[in-house]
């Protein structure tokens, strides 16, 4: 293999054309296995394999500086930079992270895991270098839908007034995470038939320089098209063409599903694990496609993952105007579900726990201080969900459910999330989040509440005395288990609260349980500061109760075990008897 050859940036540029092309075939032989065996993002990094080789063939990494948008695609970078025994050693396959990460190579800029970001970022890189006169080449990468985003306008925008050198590589594949449908896809559909001569082009009525190369997965094409830009004196946007997920068909075929792909058998491209039972995805989607049958006003809508509630292409042509993706637009996302609830709809937004954070400004401002009946699905918002560092999903309680008049919702079980789904749509008074249970599918085993207006009444599920266990959410099961515990090891029957609303306290309930309790047990799958624990411990705080509270720390994890996680915050029966019993 020519890989063999490869230990950093200078190898590649000691290989001929010919061997240019074959390493091409080695980094995706190399990816393949790794990632068939390990999963992660499949189609971004495939498609971009040949761009990568001429990037790094051309400049000077790392005194040319290359930013990487969103970072999902940096894996042939990786591999070409000093790190392949993460993509050929299985013994190190968890060296790396998915992203790029400045404490792994001098060769990444940025930890980045969200979009739209590369070009404001290397406006400031560039901007530096201008003030204390270097003359380094600046690039930012940017794909896979990433110049729907709001904030790579403004970067497009800004930089065209850098009168110094600013590469800007636009990755065209025809995709975002699922198909692209703004209308500057249309726009760059219209360049790439015209091979970037039609008159209509965004990037130099910009004051942009524009050059286009229909061969993006040719590394002859793209190292002579990178050789042209490279020490150049002005702004430049160099728009090629590629193929996303290319050299695997199962990946060329079904461009959406293989954007992130678990674990697979590489010869038939099937999944070595298939999701079987009930899941939370399909559920909501065939769900929402009754509830739009019979009321037309009701419109589900994304920002480029359909996926958060299992809308499929199937389901997507069957909600047909009743269900929009906005592309990688969060802001604008919330912004127009004001617009849809001002004017009589009923909008069921929906994406990641993570992405929301994009949009604090719309949910806040827009949503809540007018007082709209937006339904905000929160998908990943979890302990259990993603778990490397730009995408957890512990930050969303503490950051929304202190906004006013926003409902916070947490159901515990698949009935409760679809009775308090089916009540925010109807109701028009408040703007609800409802965080979507994660990983198993739990039944109620009575019949749950059908109307929550009645705002921040918790429920009692088991009465006791003593300890008093208030279970948020995903961490309900949790509660139950340390209950079940309790009296089998303490020997009494304690309580467990179903708190179901994280917006707000139940002072009558929470007042009551001061006669029987002196310990009061909050557990929660988010982080403490600012969480609900401590709004239960703050109203508690001028009495003999004590109060222990459980959940996340505020730090940053990357790459973490949840159990492991879970245990060293001390999140675990064991050590909360423990804790109970020293008390007693």
């Amino acid at each position: 293999m020519v890989l063999d050859k490869i230990n950093g940036p200078q190898d590649v540029k000691a290989l001929s054309r010919a061997e240019l092309r074959e390493l091409a075939g080695d980094i995706r032989a190399v990816l393949l296995e790794k990632l068939s065996n390990y999963g992660g993002h499949f189609g971004p990094n495939f498609g971009i394999v040949e761009a990568t080789i001429a990037l790094h063939y051309i400049f000077n990494s790392p005194s040319d500086k290359i930013v990487f948008d969103v970072s999902h695609q940096s894996y042939p970078h990786k591999i070409l930079t000093g790190r392949k025994e993460a993509y050929t050693n299985p013994e190190h396959f968890r060296d790396v992270t998915g992203y790029t990460e400045p404490k792994e190579s001098i060769h990444d800029l940025f930890t980045v895991g969200h979009t739209s970001t590369s070009i404001s970022m290397a406006c400031g890189l560039a901007k530096a270098r201008d003030l204390v006169g270097r003359k380094e080449n600046v690039i930012a990468v940017i794909g896979d839908g990433s110049l729907s985003g709001g904030e790579a306008y403004e970067g497009l925008s800004c930089g065209a007034k850098l009168d110094s050198n600013l590469i800007i590589l636009l990755n065209d594949n025809n995709m975002s995470i699922s198909e692209v449908n703004g209308g500057l896809y249309g726009h760059l559909q219209e360049l790439r038939d015209s091979k970037g001569s039609c008159n209509n082009n965004m990037f130099k009525a910009l004051g942009l320089d524009y050059i286009y190369e229909e061969n993006g997965n040719d590394v002859d094409a793209m190292i002579n098209v990178l050789e042209r830009v490279k020490d150049i004196d002005h702004p430049v946007v160099v728009h090629i063409h590629t193929q996303k997920g290319k050299g695997y068909q199962p990946a060329e075929i079904n461009r959406e599903d293989w954007h992130w792909f678990p674990p697979f058998i590489k010869e038939t491209g099937e999944k070595r694990r298939p999701m079987t039972g009930e899941n939370y995805d399909n559920l909501v989607a065939d769900y929402l496609l009754e509830k739009m049958k019979k009321d037309p006003s009701v419109i589900a809508m994304c920002a480029a993952v359909p996926a958060t509630i299992g809308f499929d292409k199937a389901h997507r042509e069957a909600a047909g105007k009743q269900f929009i993706d906005v592309d990688i637009c969060e802001q604008h996302l919330l912004s127009m579900a004001a617009g849809v609830a001002r004017n009589g709809g009923k909008p069921v937004v929906a994406t990641f726990s993570t992405f929301y954070q994009r949009a604090y400004d719309q949910i806040a401002q827009d949503i809540c201080i007018n007082k709209l009946p937006v339904t905000i699905l929160i998908r990943n918002g979890s302990v259990w969900a993603g778990n490397d560092v730009t995408h957890l999903g512990w930050f969303d309680m503490s950051l929304f459910a202190n906004i006013p008049n926003l409902v916070f919702l947490c159901p515990t079980n698949c009935e409760e999330y679809f009775a308090m789904l089916d009540w925010s749509i109807g109701q028009s008074e408040f703007p609800v989040a409802i965080r979507i249970p994660r990983g198993k599918v739990f039944h109620a085993d009575k019949p749950v509440q059908k109307d929550y207006s009645d705002l921040n009444k918790y429920v009692i599920t088991k009465k006791g005395e003593k300890v008093a266990v208030l279970a948020m959410g995903d961490f309900f099961q949790i509660g139950e288990d340390v209950v079940n515990t309790i009296s089998k090891e303490l020997g009494f029957a304690s309580t467990l609260v179903n708190p179901r609303y994280a917006s707000g306290l139940d002072f009558e309930l929470l007042s009551r349980l001061k006669d029987k309790h002196t310990i009061i047990i909050t557990i929660e799958d988010s982080i403490l500061d600012g969480g609900f624990g401590q709004k239960v411990a703050s109203f508690y705080g001028c009495s003999d109760m004590k109060v222990l509270n459980y959940g996340l720390k505020k730090e940053f994890l990357d790459g973490y075990n949840a159990q492991e996680t879970l245990s060293s915050y001390g999140i675990s029966s064991d050590n909360i008897i423990h804790q109970i019993r020293e008390i007693l």
